[in-house]
């Protein structure tokens, strides 16, 4: 059970992410639902930056279901070739276009139950392009969210599930999508998994990683 000091604290903390990356939005390139489907698919242990270089030729040749259909595997496999997996992502691709065209009508359903079951496509990524493409109240947990909101203390999650859950429960559902990006923007910019660079937070006096420093500094861990 959650304190009524741990709730004010944690909402001090959500305040200031939201007063310093408020306005932040997905680092992907995409025109259209299913470009931005795809770039997330490739994102999965990858850098935007990397999906971006990859997407550009990729998106080229195929920017909808209907084309990205056509190619062969290996045809995908040599565009998006330089992100990680890029062969299990290449027949996800594959299949997942052609499950879009066959049930789809070629066009990203709206709706989580559908996404989740084209191939390639998990919470987190339906969770992404629901709030991004369709505007619709999600709360999408990547590494860097699970990261960040239990090392600042504002979940305690044994998985991104739980954390998703807990986050939301003290979030109101107009910026599940808001907070999504102010957590992944601190965490690649700032709460990096191996060198935080605590020196630099705007939330550092609030976080418990502080005190436990402090602690360590004066002798008393």
């Amino acid at each position: 059970m959650m304190t009524e000091q741990v709730k004010q604290r944690n909402q001090l903390i959500l305040d200031q992410l939201e007063k310093t990356y408020g306005g932040a939005g997905p680092e992907l390139e995409y025109k259209n639902s299913f470009q931005l489907l795809t770039a997330v698919i490739l994102s999965a242990q990858c850098t935007d930056k990397q999906v971006n270089q990859v997407t550009k030729r990729l998106f080229a040749v195929s920017p909808d279901a209907a084309s990205m259909a056509q190619l062969t595997i290996s045809e995908i496999e040599d565009l998006i070739r330089g992100v990680g997996l890029f062969r299990n992502k290449a027949k996800n691709l594959s299949m997942m276009s052609k499950q879009l065209l066959e049930e789809f009508h070629g066009e990203v359903p709206e709706d989580r139950q559908a996404l989740e079951k084209l191939p390639g496509v998990g919470r987190k990524t339906a969770s992404v392009v629901l709030s991004i493409a369709f505007h619709q109240p999600a709360l999408a947990v990547d590494t860097h969210v699970f990261r960040v909101a239990n090392r600042m203390g504002l979940t305690k999650a044994k998985n991104p599930y739980e954390t998703e859950v807990q986050l939301c429960s003290q979030i109101d559902p107009s910026k599940w999508a808001d907070a999504h990006h102010w957590l992944i923007h601190h965490g690649r910019y700032c709460c990096k998994a191996r060198a935080p660079q605590c020196e630099i937070c705007p939330v550092e006096s609030l976080c418990p990683k502080f005190f436990e420093n402090r602690k360590e500094e004066s002798g008393h861990a």
